[in-house]
């Protein structure tokens, strides 16, 4: 599997109706959107309704301490959800840049070019009106452990929390003017396959090497493990462009929903 992050710098209208979400009634139309787009996909793996849900909520979301974002939903004539789209500006990141750069995200779209660009145009536009001259897609407001990203090949069954699209809403993002910011491949790994012996060999070495230790997370010291995980993730993102460092609320708040999940 392979998945792009956009980049767009600030270079129409069909008879289509954005409603940005503020009550329980577009909430809900928000979650169906999805439904709706994938509902004769068999790969498709649908996000819990908490999990979205969560992103918007200041109480559960901490990025909203130093950020803000909103949604809309598109409808047709005839009153049909056929859209949505989500903005957001991470304060802490935007200014990274050169030119300030917010985000949009949780973009669903049915194949049709003019909606999905009433989708952009609405996220760009409300970006620019809160000094934003730019904006990276698909993403999300928070890490980018979760709904991050556009599927640009490989459309086989995601794992949890990994974006999965139809294939032709790559046209949409290039059309519209997008380019590409990085490249990610993501790998499924048959458990039942047994491994090659060389990769035996080389874990036993590594196991035995003094200094070395490797253990399970253990739910009770789990502080330790976000810190742990924190030092870990942040050296292997330091030598990143505009690179944020992970906060340890922000960790902890990932690794206590996780817990909620499966443990």
């Amino acid at each position: 599997m392979a998945a792009e992050c956009f980049f767009y710098i600030w270079p129409i209208q069909h008879n289509m109706v954005i409603t940005e979400v503020k009550d329980k009634a577009s909430k809900k139309a928000f979650l169906d959107v999805a439904r709706i787009i994938y509902k004769n996909d068999d790969n498709w793996v649908c996000p819990l309704d908490n999990d979205v849900e969560a992103v918007f909520d200041p109480k559960k979301n901490n990025f909203h301490q130093f950020g803000k974002c909103t949604r809309w939903i598109l409808r047709d004539n005839n009153g049909q959800l056929i859209g949505r789209v989500a903005a957001f500006i991470n304060n802490k990141k935007a200014l990274n840049y050169e030119q300030p750069t917010g985000g949009m995200g949780f973009f669903e779209c049915i194949n049709d070019k003019a909606a999905a660009f009433i989708l952009f145009d609405t996220a760009k536009n409300w970006l620019k009106e809160n000094g934003m001259q730019a904006m990276d897609g698909p993403i999300n407001f928070g890490e980018n452990d979760n709904f991050w990203g556009l599927l640009s090949e490989g459309f086989t069954p995601p794992s949890y929390g990994m974006n999965y699209n139809p294939p032709y809403y790559k046209a949409f993002f290039d059309d519209y003017g997008f380019k590409t910011l990085y490249e990610q491949i993501t790998n499924h790994l048959q458990v039942h396959k047994p491994f090659p012996e060389r990769f035996y060999k080389i874990a036993k070495w590594v196991t035995q090497k003094p200094g070395y230790e490797f253990k399970h997370l253990e739910v009770s010291k789990i502080e330790k493990f976000a810190a742990d995980f924190i030092e870990i993730y942040n050296d292997a993102w330091a030598g990143f462009e505009n690179f944020v460092p992970i906060t340890y609320d922000t960790i902890l708040e990932s690794f206590k929903k996780n817990e909620a999940h499966y443990g």
